[in-house]
Protein backbone atom coordinates (compact mmCIF):
# COMPACT_ATOMS: atom_id res chain seq x y z
CA UNK A 1 0.00 0.00 0.00
CA UNK A 2 1.57 3.74 -0.99
CA UNK A 3 2.52 5.70 2.18
CA UNK A 4 -0.02 8.31 1.92
CA UNK A 5 -3.09 5.62 2.07
CA UNK A 6 -5.62 5.85 4.57
CA UNK A 7 -4.82 1.82 4.95
CA UNK A 8 -2.22 0.89 7.11
CA UNK A 9 -0.44 -2.38 6.77
CA UNK A 10 -1.57 -3.39 10.20
CA UNK A 11 -5.08 -2.36 8.62
CA UNK A 12 -5.08 -4.55 5.96
CA UNK A 13 -3.75 -7.89 8.17
CA UNK A 14 -6.93 -7.52 10.44
CA UNK A 15 -9.03 -6.86 7.36
CA UNK A 16 -7.62 -10.30 5.73
CA UNK A 17 -7.98 -11.98 9.25
CA UNK A 18 -11.49 -10.71 9.19
CA UNK A 19 -13.23 -11.86 6.10
CA UNK A 20 -11.02 -15.30 6.03
CA UNK A 21 -12.95 -15.83 9.52
CA UNK A 22 -16.52 -17.59 9.30
CA UNK A 23 -19.63 -15.39 10.76
CA UNK A 24 -22.22 -16.88 9.31
CA UNK A 25 -25.82 -15.55 10.71
CA UNK A 26 -26.51 -15.90 13.85
CA UNK A 27 -23.06 -17.80 14.48
CA UNK A 28 -21.01 -14.55 14.81
CA UNK A 29 -19.35 -14.14 17.98
CA UNK A 30 -15.36 -15.63 16.58
CA UNK A 31 -15.86 -12.75 14.14
CA UNK A 32 -17.01 -9.97 16.60
CA UNK A 33 -14.62 -10.97 18.84
CA UNK A 34 -11.60 -10.37 16.61
CA UNK A 35 -13.49 -7.01 15.98
CA UNK A 36 -13.03 -6.22 19.12
CA UNK A 37 -9.51 -6.95 19.50
CA UNK A 38 -8.75 -4.86 16.83
CA UNK A 39 -11.51 -1.88 18.40
CA UNK A 40 -10.34 -2.01 21.60
CA UNK A 41 -7.67 0.56 21.16
CA UNK A 42 -9.63 3.46 19.94
CA UNK A 43 -12.51 2.80 22.20
CA UNK A 44 -13.62 3.68 25.83
CA UNK A 45 -16.10 0.59 26.26
CA UNK A 46 -17.56 -1.88 24.50
CA UNK A 47 -21.48 -3.10 24.53
CA UNK A 48 -22.73 -6.47 23.48
CA UNK A 49 -26.37 -8.16 23.75
CA UNK A 50 -27.95 -11.32 23.69
CA UNK A 51 -27.57 -12.28 20.14
CA UNK A 52 -23.79 -11.09 19.53
CA UNK A 53 -24.01 -7.15 18.42
CA UNK A 54 -21.40 -5.32 19.01
CA UNK A 55 -20.54 -1.60 20.04
CA UNK A 56 -17.52 0.17 20.79
CA UNK A 57 -18.32 3.14 22.58
CA UNK A 58 -16.20 6.74 22.88
CA UNK A 59 -17.55 9.24 25.18
CA UNK A 60 -20.49 6.86 26.92
CA UNK A 61 -21.69 9.24 29.62
CA UNK A 62 -22.50 11.95 26.84
CA UNK A 63 -25.99 12.39 26.58
CA UNK A 64 -26.11 12.92 22.46
CA UNK A 65 -25.69 9.64 20.53
CA UNK A 66 -24.40 8.93 16.98
CA UNK A 67 -23.75 5.35 16.08
CA UNK A 68 -21.80 4.47 13.02
CA UNK A 69 -22.90 0.95 11.43
CA UNK A 70 -21.94 -2.34 9.63
CA UNK A 71 -23.23 -5.69 9.57
CA UNK A 72 -21.17 -8.63 11.04
CA UNK A 73 -22.75 -11.87 9.50
CA UNK A 74 -22.52 -13.60 6.22
CA UNK A 75 -24.95 -15.49 3.97
CA UNK A 76 -24.82 -19.24 4.36
CA UNK A 77 -26.87 -22.66 4.72
CA UNK A 78 -27.82 -24.76 7.12
CA UNK A 79 -28.07 -29.14 6.69
CA UNK A 80 -31.94 -29.65 6.01
CA UNK A 81 -31.67 -33.30 4.89
CA UNK A 82 -29.66 -36.59 5.02
CA UNK A 83 -30.32 -38.99 2.80
CA UNK A 84 -29.68 -43.03 3.76
CA UNK A 85 -26.55 -42.49 1.54
CA UNK A 86 -25.52 -39.77 2.91
CA UNK A 87 -25.68 -36.75 1.17
CA UNK A 88 -27.03 -33.47 2.46
CA UNK A 89 -29.65 -30.95 0.90
CA UNK A 90 -29.88 -27.41 2.47
CA UNK A 91 -31.78 -24.61 3.36
CA UNK A 92 -30.63 -20.74 3.39
CA UNK A 93 -29.53 -18.92 5.80
CA UNK A 94 -30.09 -15.11 4.31
CA UNK A 95 -29.78 -14.76 0.65
CA UNK A 96 -27.27 -17.43 -0.54
CA UNK A 97 -27.27 -18.25 -4.27
CA UNK A 98 -28.00 -21.40 -5.39
CA UNK A 99 -26.62 -20.95 -8.58
CA UNK A 100 -23.42 -20.65 -7.93
CA UNK A 101 -23.11 -23.47 -5.59
CA UNK A 102 -22.33 -26.36 -8.32
CA UNK A 103 -18.61 -27.76 -7.24
CA UNK A 104 -18.11 -25.21 -4.17
CA UNK A 105 -15.92 -26.50 -1.50
CA UNK A 106 -17.63 -26.11 1.79
CA UNK A 107 -16.88 -26.15 5.78
CA UNK A 108 -19.74 -27.18 8.32
CA UNK A 109 -19.25 -26.11 11.31
CA UNK A 110 -20.17 -28.82 13.87
CA UNK A 111 -19.07 -29.34 17.98
CA UNK A 112 -16.48 -31.93 16.75
CA UNK A 113 -14.90 -29.01 14.28
CA UNK A 114 -15.21 -27.78 10.63
CA UNK A 115 -16.01 -30.68 8.34
CA UNK A 116 -15.00 -30.37 5.04
CA UNK A 117 -17.25 -31.29 1.80
CA UNK A 118 -18.68 -30.45 -1.81
CA UNK A 119 -21.30 -29.22 -3.78
CA UNK A 120 -21.58 -32.17 -6.10
CA UNK A 121 -23.51 -31.83 -9.58
CA UNK A 122 -23.55 -34.01 -12.74
CA UNK A 123 -21.02 -34.10 -15.25
CA UNK A 124 -21.83 -32.13 -18.02
CA UNK A 125 -21.56 -35.53 -20.53
CA UNK A 126 -24.55 -37.18 -18.70
CA UNK A 127 -26.92 -34.42 -18.56
CA UNK A 128 -29.43 -33.88 -21.46
CA UNK A 129 -28.10 -31.38 -23.35
CA UNK A 130 -31.55 -30.40 -25.16
CA UNK A 131 -33.54 -30.13 -21.54
CA UNK A 132 -30.98 -28.92 -18.99
CA UNK A 133 -32.05 -29.00 -15.38
CA UNK A 134 -30.79 -25.68 -13.57
CA UNK A 135 -29.17 -25.73 -10.40
CA UNK A 136 -31.87 -25.07 -7.84
CA UNK A 137 -32.48 -24.78 -3.81
CA UNK A 138 -34.93 -27.96 -4.56
CA UNK A 139 -31.34 -30.22 -6.49
CA UNK A 140 -27.87 -28.88 -5.37
CA UNK A 141 -26.14 -31.48 -2.79
CA UNK A 142 -23.19 -31.82 -0.70
CA UNK A 143 -21.48 -34.87 -0.76
CA UNK A 144 -18.77 -35.66 2.23
CA UNK A 145 -17.51 -38.84 0.57
CA UNK A 146 -19.58 -40.71 3.20
CA UNK A 147 -21.27 -44.16 2.01
CA UNK A 148 -24.13 -43.90 4.66
CA UNK A 149 -26.36 -40.73 6.67
CA UNK A 150 -24.34 -42.45 9.97
CA UNK A 151 -21.25 -41.71 8.65
CA UNK A 152 -22.47 -38.51 8.27
CA UNK A 153 -23.63 -38.15 11.78
CA UNK A 154 -20.30 -39.50 12.78
CA UNK A 155 -18.72 -36.72 11.66
CA UNK A 156 -20.94 -34.82 13.74
CA UNK A 157 -22.91 -33.39 10.96
CA UNK A 158 -26.72 -33.10 11.69
CA UNK A 159 -29.63 -30.94 10.65
CA UNK A 160 -29.27 -27.46 11.82
CA UNK A 161 -25.17 -27.44 11.18
CA UNK A 162 -24.75 -24.04 9.33
CA UNK A 163 -22.17 -24.11 6.23
CA UNK A 164 -19.77 -21.73 4.79
CA UNK A 165 -17.50 -21.39 2.01
CA UNK A 166 -13.68 -21.13 2.58
CA UNK A 167 -12.88 -19.00 -0.52
CA UNK A 168 -10.39 -16.07 1.19
CA UNK A 169 -9.09 -12.86 1.04
CA UNK A 170 -6.77 -11.65 -1.92
CA UNK A 171 -5.81 -8.35 -3.84
CA UNK A 172 -6.30 -7.87 -7.67
CA UNK A 173 -4.66 -5.70 -9.51
CA UNK A 174 -3.02 -3.94 -6.94
CA UNK A 175 -5.89 -2.47 -5.75
CA UNK A 176 -9.30 -4.33 -5.75
CA UNK A 177 -10.00 -6.43 -2.62
CA UNK A 178 -11.89 -9.56 -3.47
CA UNK A 179 -13.56 -12.62 -0.97
CA UNK A 180 -16.76 -13.66 0.52
CA UNK A 181 -18.19 -12.04 2.73
CA UNK A 182 -17.03 -8.51 1.91
CA UNK A 183 -21.21 -7.95 1.71
CA UNK A 184 -20.93 -6.75 4.66
CA UNK A 185 -17.82 -7.10 6.95
CA UNK A 186 -16.40 -4.33 4.74
CA UNK A 187 -18.61 -2.11 6.82
CA UNK A 188 -17.52 -3.51 9.69
CA UNK A 189 -13.83 -3.02 9.07
CA UNK A 190 -14.45 0.38 7.66
CA UNK A 191 -16.52 1.84 10.90
CA UNK A 192 -13.35 0.60 13.13
CA UNK A 193 -10.91 2.67 10.78
CA UNK A 194 -12.66 5.52 11.10
CA UNK A 195 -12.55 4.91 15.03
CA UNK A 196 -8.49 4.71 14.21
CA UNK A 197 -8.53 7.89 12.78
CA UNK A 198 -10.01 9.80 15.32
CA UNK A 199 -7.87 8.08 18.10
CA UNK A 200 -4.46 8.95 16.05
CA UNK A 201 -5.54 12.34 15.07
CA UNK A 202 -6.65 12.92 18.93
CA UNK A 203 -10.22 14.17 17.74
CA UNK A 204 -12.46 15.15 20.31
CA UNK A 205 -16.16 14.65 19.69
CA UNK A 206 -19.35 16.63 21.24
CA UNK A 207 -21.02 13.61 21.87
CA UNK A 208 -21.03 9.78 22.47
CA UNK A 209 -19.60 7.95 19.41
CA UNK A 210 -21.47 4.09 19.00
CA UNK A 211 -19.11 1.82 16.52
CA UNK A 212 -21.89 -0.87 15.81
CA UNK A 213 -20.91 -4.21 14.34
CA UNK A 214 -24.45 -5.46 14.18
CA UNK A 215 -26.00 -9.16 13.94
CA UNK A 216 -28.21 -10.56 11.81
CA UNK A 217 -28.97 -8.22 8.78
CA UNK A 218 -28.83 -10.74 6.26
CA UNK A 219 -32.02 -12.25 7.62
CA UNK A 220 -33.83 -9.08 8.12
CA UNK A 221 -32.17 -6.73 9.95
CA UNK A 222 -32.84 -8.29 13.13
CA UNK A 223 -29.43 -7.28 14.75
CA UNK A 224 -30.33 -3.57 14.00
CA UNK A 225 -33.75 -3.81 15.25
CA UNK A 226 -32.31 -4.67 18.85
CA UNK A 227 -29.45 -2.50 19.29
CA UNK A 228 -31.12 0.33 18.40
CA UNK A 229 -33.98 -0.05 20.77
CA UNK A 230 -30.86 -0.34 23.48
CA UNK A 231 -28.57 2.73 22.69
CA UNK A 232 -31.48 4.95 21.76
CA UNK A 233 -29.06 7.00 19.44
CA UNK A 234 -30.08 10.43 18.33
CA UNK A 235 -28.50 10.04 14.57
CA UNK A 236 -27.25 6.47 12.99
CA UNK A 237 -24.70 6.56 9.76
CA UNK A 238 -25.11 3.44 8.22
CA UNK A 239 -22.38 1.81 5.78
CA UNK A 240 -23.31 -1.52 3.34
CA UNK A 241 -22.99 -2.35 0.21
CA UNK A 242 -24.34 -1.40 -3.18
CA UNK A 243 -24.23 -2.97 -7.14
CA UNK A 244 -21.88 -1.88 -9.05
CA UNK A 245 -23.92 -1.45 -11.84
CA UNK A 246 -21.23 -1.19 -14.36
CA UNK A 247 -20.87 -5.62 -15.55
CA UNK A 248 -22.54 -7.69 -17.75
CA UNK A 249 -26.41 -8.43 -17.81
CA UNK A 250 -26.96 -5.68 -15.26
CA UNK A 251 -29.88 -2.92 -16.48
CA UNK A 252 -28.77 -0.02 -15.55
CA UNK A 253 -32.52 1.69 -15.95
CA UNK A 254 -33.71 -0.20 -13.53
CA UNK A 255 -30.43 -0.48 -10.98
CA UNK A 256 -29.10 2.93 -11.32
CA UNK A 257 -25.70 3.79 -12.51
CA UNK A 258 -23.15 3.57 -10.17
CA UNK A 259 -19.37 2.26 -10.33
CA UNK A 260 -16.28 0.63 -8.39
CA UNK A 261 -13.44 3.72 -8.26
CA UNK A 262 -15.93 6.60 -8.45
CA UNK A 263 -16.51 6.53 -4.61
CA UNK A 264 -18.76 6.17 -1.83
CA UNK A 265 -22.62 5.94 -2.71
CA UNK A 266 -25.03 8.47 -0.90
CA UNK A 267 -28.83 6.99 -0.49
CA UNK A 268 -31.84 8.46 -1.18
CA UNK A 269 -35.02 7.20 0.34
CA UNK A 270 -37.39 7.87 2.99
CA UNK A 271 -35.70 6.19 5.76
CA UNK A 272 -32.75 8.77 4.61
CA UNK A 273 -33.04 12.17 6.60
CA UNK A 274 -32.69 14.87 4.45
CA UNK A 275 -30.63 17.21 6.59
CA UNK A 276 -28.25 14.42 7.55
CA UNK A 277 -27.61 13.33 3.94
CA UNK A 278 -27.27 17.28 2.64
CA UNK A 279 -24.55 17.42 5.51
CA UNK A 280 -22.89 14.31 4.02
CA UNK A 281 -22.96 15.52 0.40
CA UNK A 282 -21.51 19.24 1.52
CA UNK A 283 -18.81 17.34 3.59
CA UNK A 284 -17.83 15.09 0.00
CA UNK A 285 -17.78 18.71 -1.78
CA UNK A 286 -16.17 20.26 0.74
CA UNK A 287 -13.85 17.87 1.61
CA UNK A 288 -13.31 16.83 -2.21
CA UNK A 289 -14.30 13.24 -1.45
CA UNK A 290 -15.82 11.51 -4.77
CA UNK A 291 -19.23 10.69 -4.64
CA UNK A 292 -21.99 9.00 -6.12
CA UNK A 293 -25.86 8.92 -5.66
CA UNK A 294 -28.70 6.03 -5.81
CA UNK A 295 -31.96 6.05 -5.39
CA UNK A 296 -33.30 3.30 -3.26
CA UNK A 297 -37.25 3.86 -3.72
CA UNK A 298 -39.19 2.39 -0.75
CA UNK A 299 -36.57 0.76 1.61
CA UNK A 300 -32.99 0.65 1.64
CA UNK A 301 -33.40 -3.12 2.62
CA UNK A 302 -30.29 -1.92 4.77
CA UNK A 303 -30.64 -1.50 8.72
CA UNK A 304 -30.62 2.11 7.98
CA UNK A 305 -34.48 1.16 7.61
CA UNK A 306 -34.23 -0.30 11.18
CA UNK A 307 -32.59 2.49 13.07
CA UNK A 308 -34.44 5.16 11.23
CA UNK A 309 -37.65 3.79 12.34
CA UNK A 310 -36.78 3.09 15.39
CA UNK A 311 -37.24 5.33 18.68
CA UNK A 312 -39.87 7.37 17.50
CA UNK A 313 -37.55 8.45 14.30
CA UNK A 314 -33.95 8.66 14.94
CA UNK A 315 -32.02 10.99 12.18
CA UNK A 316 -30.22 8.11 9.59
CA UNK A 317 -28.31 7.85 6.14
CA UNK A 318 -26.84 5.16 4.28
CA UNK A 319 -23.31 5.70 2.52
CA UNK A 320 -22.56 2.38 0.58
CA UNK A 321 -19.56 0.88 -0.84
CA UNK A 322 -20.04 0.03 -4.83
CA UNK A 323 -19.25 -3.98 -5.33
CA UNK A 324 -19.42 -6.77 -8.06
CA UNK A 325 -20.57 -9.95 -7.59
CA UNK A 326 -22.48 -9.61 -4.38
CA UNK A 327 -23.30 -13.08 -2.38
CA UNK A 328 -20.99 -14.82 -4.33
CA UNK A 329 -17.77 -15.79 -3.00
CA UNK A 330 -15.54 -13.05 -5.25
CA UNK A 331 -17.49 -10.07 -4.22
CA UNK A 332 -15.07 -7.12 -4.93
CA UNK A 333 -14.58 -3.70 -4.12
CA UNK A 334 -12.06 -1.07 -4.67
CA UNK A 335 -9.61 -0.11 -2.22
CA UNK A 336 -9.49 4.30 -3.19
CA UNK A 337 -13.98 3.55 -2.17
CA UNK A 338 -12.94 1.74 0.66
CA UNK A 339 -10.79 4.78 2.08
CA UNK A 340 -13.24 7.32 0.60
CA UNK A 341 -15.94 5.79 2.35
CA UNK A 342 -13.52 6.12 5.06
CA UNK A 343 -13.03 9.50 5.42
CA UNK A 344 -16.43 10.71 4.26
CA UNK A 345 -17.67 8.77 7.52
CA UNK A 346 -14.56 10.56 9.81
CA UNK A 347 -15.25 14.06 8.01
CA UNK A 348 -18.59 14.22 8.19
CA UNK A 349 -18.64 13.12 12.20
CA UNK A 350 -16.73 16.21 12.76
CA UNK A 351 -19.40 18.34 11.29
CA UNK A 352 -22.36 17.01 13.56
CA UNK A 353 -23.03 19.12 16.53
CA UNK A 354 -26.50 18.30 17.70
CA UNK A 355 -29.50 17.02 16.87
CA UNK A 356 -31.15 20.94 16.16
CA UNK A 357 -28.83 19.99 13.04
CA UNK A 358 -31.10 18.09 11.29
CA UNK A 359 -34.49 19.54 13.10
CA UNK A 360 -37.06 20.06 9.74
CA UNK A 361 -38.56 22.90 12.30
CA UNK A 362 -35.58 25.13 12.78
Amino acid sequence: MSSNSILKDTSIAFLESYLNNASPTGYESEGQKLWMQYLKPYVDTFITDTYGTAVGVINPDAPFKVVIEGHADEISWFVNYITDDGLIYVIRNGGSDHQIAPSKRVNIHTKKGIVKGVFGWPAIHTRLRDKEEAPKLSNIFIDLGCETKEQVEEKGVHVGCVITYPDEFMILNENKFVCRAIDNRMGGFMIAEVARLLHENKKKLPFGLYIVNSVQEEIGLRGAEMIAQTIKPNVAIITDVCHDTNTPMIDKKVEGDLKMGKGPVIAYAPAVQNKLRDLIVDTAEEKKIPFQRNATSNATGTDTDAFAYSNGGVASALISLPLRYMHTTVEMVQKEDVENVIQLIYESLLKIENNETFSYFK
